[in-house]
């Protein structure tokens, strides 16, 4: 039986790419560019990449990238919109939990959640840094973003999607957020691009900063910092707060 997650992105890349949180690719490719001091040289492996939108573009600005994602509807959509944007990208059908790469890059980016923290158990979850994380040579250095576990304490997660959802996108419902786990579960409806309707039980896992420094440090990370993430403006100068629904990690090696 398929989870959640693969169910959802069968012929779910051109609604995806319309939804109004993957809008901000520009300013978070700034970002990254900006952290890696603009050196063409390096290795990026890009973790649930999806359509492809954060590669594609770092390829244009002259970057070496492979992404990785477990949804063939997803690297079909990504690899049309690289042919059309002539750009040569290393697109590969693969479980981010079981990645063959050992210290092949130089850095690895884990956006817009990426297959963490989607998965079913915290374990899975665990699998998919530690992967990303053996991937990196010895200086590498993981970027990446993932649901603020602090929103949740003070916030309606179900007020905060409806607030900043449009027409055509997903809708949300049924959350139910368990204190327990801090796991979040709900119902998605979406329209897939071929107007077939859906709805789909999800289970999401946020996490508070000190977890994701505590796993990090784990993994062999020096530093950890975590910021609020902005979409299409992540940046150094925005501390992570119970108002941020996404937190911006960025570790160093």
């Amino acid at each position: 039986m398929k989870q959640w997650y693969e169910a959802l992105f069968e012929n779910y890349a051109k609604k995806y790419d319309e939804e109004n949180f993957t809008q901000g690719t520009l300013g978070e490719c700034d970002f990254i560019e900006k952290e890696i001091n603009f050196n063409k040289a390096i290795k990026i492996l890009d973790v649930g990449c999806g359509t492809g939108r954060h590669a594609i573009e770092l390829s244009k600005r002259g970057y070496d990238l492979t992404g990785i994602d477990l949804s063939e509807s997803q690297l079909r959509r990504a690899k049309e919109k690289a042919d059309a944007q002539n750009v040569k990208i290393d697109f590969r059908k693969l479980d981010a939990r079981k990645l063959p790469f050992d210290k092949e890059f130089d850095l690895s980016i884990m956006l817009c959640e990426g297959g963490f923290p989607l998965m079913e158990t915290d374990e899975m979850n665990f699998e998919i840094l530690k992967n990303a994380t053996r991937a990196l040579k010895d200086k590498g250095k993981f970027i990446f973003t993932t649901l603020n576990g602090l929103f949740p304490l003070f916030h309606s997660v179900k007020d905060f999607l409806e607030a900043s959802a449009k027409e055509g996108n997903a809708i949300y419902d049924r959350h139910s957020f368990d204190l327990m786990t801090f796991r979040d579960q709900n119902v998605i409806q979406i329209t897939d691009d071929l107007g077939n309707p859906k709805e789909l039980a999800c289970n999401e896992r946020y996490y508070v900063p000190s977890e994701i420094t505590w796993l990090l440090k784990t993994l062999g990370f020096k530093t950890v910092d975590i910021f609020g993430a902005r979409l299409g403006a992540f940046g150094r100068n925005d501390p992570l707060t119970p108002e941020d629904f996404e937190m911006l990690v960025i570790a160093e090696k």
